[in-house]
């Protein structure tokens, strides 16, 4: 086992150093007038774009610019973020918890929730659950996360007035939040305002989660669910099962110890790429609910052609990717022996 993580962890270096190549040989494309607004801080400079270019080697042949980059990334200089106006890497640091706040609440309800309605739907093959759960699964995977938020936002702010609108807590509590007093100890609002003892500021952070998390729970777990049933389906119908049932061991003990756990190795795989979609950023999902996350800042630098800012997402996006997929490797495994002795 130790063998199969060390060969894990030494990939990492290697595939991160490919993936900085790979995404520097996009950004080399475009013309060193492009490129160098991400080094453009103030007008002043802005007039004098030949001297940036030539102070930054924009001009200079791939090889050399890309050992500039790398150097300059590695001590983590991604750039100026005209969209924030602020640097990129700060810039990560201060909206990276929100999405991680938003991730974790959303990620665990995911899993869970598309786990047990799997298995119910399997237990239950043909039943009116089970068809009622196979529309849902069809619906989720295929309605696109902005039409469903458009339609929560509609029916539970607009309609009904049951939640707060988009955003991340109401004005009334930005004071609180702006006060010195108020210790930002995790960079996570909720979490914060709890440990502050601010009570009524986590509750109303907590309401304006409530829709973007229920966007991505719904989308999301629809997956999951589609990948468990099919998985308890066939385990279900294994020679292992029918010989635990001819032993005369109890349905619980046969559908939840062996079938189930058997089942759950793919969504092993499924967890890590649903922890990589949140982290990563749920742009579309942060941009309909005015979530101040990563997903909403690089939508921006999109629209405004951020070059420096979508650069360094994408480095975000392929750290955790790199990241994630480690780790699932080493917890698939821990659950398969197979994996770990190839």
């Amino acid at each position: 086992m130790f063998n199969f993580i060390l060969r894990r962890l030494a990939q990492i270096p290697i595939v991160m150093l490919a993936l900085s190549l790979l995404l520097f040989a996009v950004i080399f494309q475009l013309s060193p007038e492009q490129r160098a607004t991400g080094y453009i801080r103030n007008e002043q400079q802005a007039a004098h774009m030949d001297v940036i270019i030539k102070q930054y080697g924009l001009d200079q042949p791939f090889p050399v610019q890309y050992a500039k980059w790398l150097t300059a990334t590695v001590h983590g200089d991604l750039g100026y973020s005209k969209t924030s106006v602020k640097p990129v890497l700060d810039t990560i640091k201060e909206r990276l918890p929100s999405t991680i706040e938003l991730s974790l609440y959303a990620g665990i309800p995911i899993v869970l929730l598309g786990i047990w309605l799997g298995t119910l739907s399997a237990l239950h093959k043909d039943r009116t659950i089970d068809q009622f759960l196979r529309v849902f699964a069809v619906l989720g995977t295929s309605l696109p996360s902005f039409v469903l938020g458009i339609v929560l936002l509609k029916v539970l702010y607009g309609s009904l007035g049951w939640l707060p609108g988009p955003g991340q807590v109401n004005t009334i509590h930005t004071f609180d939040i702006l006060d010195p007093a108020f210790k930002h100890y995790t960079g996570m609002l909720s979490v914060d305002a709890m440990l502050n003892r601010k009570w009524e500021v986590a509750w109303d952070v907590l309401r304006h989660l409530i829709m973007p998390v229920l966007t991505l729970v719904i989308i999301s777990s629809a997956g999951i669910l589609k990948v468990m049933r099919a998985q308890m389906l066939e385990t279900l119908s294994s020679d292992y099962v029918r010989t635990a049932r001819a032993k005369g061991l109890g349905p619980r003990a046969v559908n939840l110890k062996h079938a189930r756990r058997n089942a759950l190795l793919p969504i092993v795989t499924m967890t890590g790429f649903t922890i990589i979609n949140l982290l990563a950023g749920a742009v579309i999902t942060e941009t309909i609910f005015a979530y101040p996350g990563v997903g909403q800042w690089v939508g921006s630098a999109a629209q405004n052609l951020d070059v420096p800012a979508v650069l360094g997402f994408a480095l975000l996006s392929a750290v955790i990717v790199v990241m994630v997929r480690t780790i699932t490797d080493i917890c698939y495994g821990l659950v398969d022996p197979r994996v770990r002795f190839e």
